[in-house]
């Protein structure tokens, strides 16, 4: 297997290992793993519309449009008008969105004491500058970089 290879599938494996062990977690809060990246980025960045959430997102490529009506008819995001411009809607979370933000917070914690336990602090270092490297100037780079810290530069479009 030529190393490209190895790292492809390791690559591939690591995240289908971390994607089952957060879905487990999610299990008893009765939300899925997208559920919880739409809620995490709404409680970080405010309401926002679809546009500035699906920008956001790694789970979804395109707009995130069906993610959040369910999450609408299930009570945890609520539509509502954008007081500057009316025809605009933004997505907020509900009260059930904020209280399950905080148990979302506490399933991330155990998720990133599970990568703690395999890799030393230099070595998530290590992983991530290569990883970013290796998404830089995607979607997925995009919306990792906006999330990490710059979130005050969202656009409310």
């Amino acid at each position: 297997m030529k190393p490209e290879e190895e790292l492809r599938f390791l690559i591939l494996g690591a995240q289908r290992e971390g994607n089952r062990l957060l879905t487990d977690l999610l299990i008893p809060l009765g939300i899925t793993s997208s559920q919880a990246e739409v809620i995490s980025c709404l409680k970080a960045g405010g309401p926002m519309s679809l546009n500035a959430l699906g920008k956001l997102l790694v789970c979804e490529t395109g707009s995130p449009s069906r993610l959040v009506g369910t999450m609408v008819e299930r009570g945890l995001v609520a539509r509502r008008e954008n007081a500057d411009d009316r025809r605009q809607v933004e997505l907020e979370l509900t009260q059930e969105g904020l209280r399950l933000a905080v148990e979302i917070r506490q399933v991330e914690a155990r998720l990133y004491g599970w990568l703690g336990q395999r890799l030393t602090p230099q070595e998530i270092t290590t992983a991530v500058c290569l990883l970013r490297a290796l998404i830089v100037g995607t979607a997925a780079g995009k919306a990792i970089a906006q999330r990490n810290g710059q979130l005050s530069h969202l656009p409310k479009e």
